[in-house]
């Protein structure tokens, strides 16, 4: 893809290149992030550009949509179809009748003496820094709940020992965790597909060609490929449903998948499943005769895997060198379904005790989205509300153990008894001198008070920094209003105290934001 994308945009390309190219581009992207489809819409204009005829025009799926991406994915691909098909007509394959699954399941007759399962959680000293695919088995020391009991968010600190691990991060940096389903869903799971959990299989490639998981140990047990790889609590897409009416030897549940499955049924479909959801546990308990015959060669095909989920690092190595800290909302809230909807990873984390016995985690650490300037005497601004403030608090530890003293957080949560994150570590800094502290606490008082208000006040003192001193500006949090509210504030400080135009003070934030002196990171 890079090699494709520099070759694309070089600029000895003739603008007649692809004369001869009739094309179409569609876009997966999500609105709650500032550069909606940027790849999609960049690469429809080059295109272009270049001569190449456009079937149609860029479709832009999205997942904030409420009826999700397809509700702009379907009606571009039947007119697609209509272009395409009409000059170049191909045999449609039948409907109803399923694609061969991509791997067999052998199934062993005995159990193998020395499972390659359990050899991966011996290995806790993987040769070379560790990755996906060996990960390091952190011990877990400590899972404090920081939040107050009345606080209707249940936060974590959480602190890892990584002592011999071969780990090395910096502040600004991710660690990828790979959690594991609850074991009374991986129960129920097996129960309503009829799996045993500690039967043994090998995986087969159908093809040649097409090599098998990495990640998945061989030979695996059931109960290995349920806990760890297969994420049965998400919320299935269409093409779930559509395997599932394939491999469905039921009349009325196959009808009703079908149905789910098709462009007319996508309403439904969202308010059955998207709106509430439901994941797809659920959905197969739901169709029990045809979760009951699903072939087991088919469930790597139908179900996908459980993905890594990143934190941001909230400690640095320079001030606790053997130790590594996140600071995870564990994630739960209601909808119309009776149980309530919890996040796989902060739920299962959270359900960790290292109080009761040896705890072990898989992770491994990668480049975030932030870095922060090596140059001493350069004053960093961190706009970090909630959670957001996590990888301030690594820059934080990180700068100060460097000597750098030019720190200032501005900090936002709802109740300074409840969730303000490491209170007597801020005031211990300032009484250091090492760091200025900005607070908004939001139900204080009558009016909210957010990290905007209180930039917007101390906006003399924030243009000062960013353009006498040449400061750099973060920010880091939900991705949902604060991201633009922040933005929005920060550019009337530089209109107002700059004196500029509104074209210049936008340029002028667009060179900051070129030259990473304005840098964020926010997640949905």
């Amino acid at each position: 893809m890079k090699n494709f994308w520099r070759f694309i945009f070089r600029r000895s390309l003739p603008a007649a290149s692809l004369c001869h190219m009739d094309f179409a581009v569609l876009g997966l992207g999500d609105s709650s992030y500032a550069r909606f489809n940027f790849v999609a819409k960049k690469l429809y204009r080059r295109l272009l550009q270049l001569g190449g005829s456009a079937l149609l025009p860029v479709c832009l799926g999205d997942d904030q949509h409420e009826l999700g991406p397809d509700a702009t994915i379907d009606p571009w691909l039947h007119n697609l179809w209509e272009k395409v098909l009409g000059p170049y007509p191909v045999p449609l394959d039948p409907p109803g009748v399923p694609w061969p699954s991509k791997f067999t399941l052998q199934f062993l007759q005995e159990a193998p003496r020395t499972c390659s399962e359990e050899l991966r959680v011996a290995r806790t000293d993987p040769q070379g820094p560790p990755s996906e695919l060996q990960p390091f088995l952190a011990p877990m020391v400590a899972n404090q709940r920081v939040t107050g009991p009345s606080h209707f968010q249940d936060v974590r600190l959480i602190e890892f020992d990584i002592a011999g691990s071969g780990l090395s991060f910096a502040a600004g940096d991710v660690v990828l965790i790979q959690p594991e389903n609850a074991a009374s869903h991986i129960r129920q799971f097996c129960q309503v597909l009829g799996l045993e959990p500690d039967q043994h299989f090998t995986l087969q490639p159908r093809e040649p060609d097409v090599p098998c998981p990495k990640w998945l140990p061989q030979p695996c047990s059931v109960q290995c490929l349920v806990s760890r790889y297969l994420d049965i609590t998400s919320v299935p897409r269409r093409s779930f449903f559509e395997l599932l009416a394939c491999l469905s030897p039921h009349e009325r549940e196959r009808e009703k998948l079908l149905e789910f499955s098709s462009a007319q049924g996508h309403e439904e479909l969202h308010s059955y499943c998207t709106r509430p959801r439901r994941n797809i546990l659920e959905v197969l308990c739901d169709f029990p005769h045809t979760a009951g015959a699903i072939p087991p060669d088919y469930l790597l095909d139908l179900i996908p895997p459980i993905r890594p989920r990143a934190f941001s690092v909230a400690s640095s190595q320079l001030a606790h060198p053997s130790r590594l800290q996140i600071l995870v909302a564990v994630v739960q809230y209601q909808t119309r379904l009776k149980e309530p909807r919890r996040g796989l990873c902060s739920s299962w984390l959270a359900s960790l005790d290292p109080g009761q016995g040896p705890v072990r985690v898989p992770l491994w650490v990668q480049p975030g989205g932030l870095t922060f300037p090596q140059t001493p005497d350069i004053p960093v601004i961190m706009v970090g509300p909630g959670t957001g403030v996590a990888p301030f608090r690594a820059a934080i530890q990180e700068r100060v153990a460097r000597g750098q003293t030019g720190n200032i957080l501005f900090f936002g949560c709802r109740r300074r008894d409840q969730d303000f994150y490491w209170e007597a570590e801020w005031k211990e800094l300032e009484k250091q001198g090492c760091l200025t502290l900005v607070t908004a606490f939001s139900r204080e008082q009558e009016q909210k008070v957010y990290v905007q208000h209180r930039l917007r006040e101390l906006g003399p003192l924030v243009w000062e920094l960013l353009d006498r001193q040449g400061a750099h500006f973060y920010l880091a949090g939900n991705a949902k209003y604060m991201p633009a509210d922040v933005s929005d504030a920060l550019m009337s400080i530089i209109q107002e105290e700059g004196g500029l135009s509104g074209p210049d003070t936008a340029a002028y934030l667009a060179r900051l934001q070129r030259t990473l002196r304005f840098q964020m990171e926010t997640w949905a």
